[in-house]
């Protein structure tokens, strides 16, 4: 854990290796994290050749990088969730069911964004 009067540079770093920590917890424990990252992988090479300019190539990637942000927020929910209580409660159940639904939705704009820049684009 972090000193919380640690300023500067100093809590610059430690953030970084907090957040390697998230990835790195995330990836290991998170099957559909890596597959996100698989996706991701694949689609931003494409994305750099199909968009034709800066901006559409940006949101092409963007989109599927929302979709990580989305994942790893989800995967933090259902962490914080599983440490409460693995016995079945309602609002678990609740806080789990809305962070999967978030999830769909960021891989249902990235497949808009892809499809609207790709095919109504042109």
């Amino acid at each position: 854990m972090a000193n919380q009067n640690e300023k500067g540079i100093k809590r610059i770093l430690n953030a970084c290796v907090f957040s390697y920590y998230g990835y790195k917890a995330t990836w290991q424990h998170e099957e559909a994290f890596r597959q996100e990252v698989l996706l991701f992988l694949v689609s931003t090479p494409l994305a750099l050749w199909l968009g034709e300019t800066v901006i559409e190539k940006l949101l092409l990637i963007g989109s599927i990088i929302l979709v990580l942000l989305v994942e790893l927020l989800n995967s933090a929910v259902e962490a914080v969730v599983d440490r409460v209580g693995l016995e079945h409660h309602e609002l678990s159940g609740r806080a789990k069911d809305i962070g999967s639904a978030a999830v769909n939705l960021s891989l249902v704009w990235a497949a808009i964004t892809w499809f609207s820049i790709l095919y109504l684009g042109k």
